[in-house]
């Protein structure tokens, strides 16, 4: 099968799959020729995404701010939640520290974060 070798063809490759969205639905059978098309580009479209924007894997540092965003927590806040004193948090926050495995279950469990952000893996 080709592939997508330029940012030309890959925004032309993305304007075709918009079109094809328009004809395809959960309904189209899996050998319809658009339903085919569309899932060819799709591929070839996530391959090239994949090679020229890649996506790196998130931080613990930013995990920890957003969530702290998402659940409207402030440093005391978090620092209560974990059971932590303010300065611990803010060296954790600061990445002047890290977790200990225990620290580390608190925020996976408690704030919901992957345990692999956690352990950085």
């Amino acid at each position: 099968m080709a592939k997508i070798k330029s940012e030309i063809a890959y925004e032309a490759a993305m304007q075709r799959v918009l079109e094809l969205e328009e004809l395809v639905d959960d309904n189209t059978p899996a050998n319809d020729k658009n339903a085919m098309e569309l899932d060819m580009l799709v591929d070839l479209v996530e391959e090239y995404e994949l090679e020229h924007y890649p996506i790196g894997k998130p931080s613990l540092i930013k995990e920890l701010k957003l969530r702290m965003y998402e659940m409207g927590l402030t440093q005391a806040k978090l620092s209560d939640l974990l059971g932590l004193s303010q300065s611990r948090v803010s060296e954790i926050l600061n990445g002047k520290s890290e977790p200990t495995l225990k620290i580390g279950r608190e925020i996976s469990q408690k704030l919901n974060i992957d345990p692999a952000i956690v352990l950085g893996v």
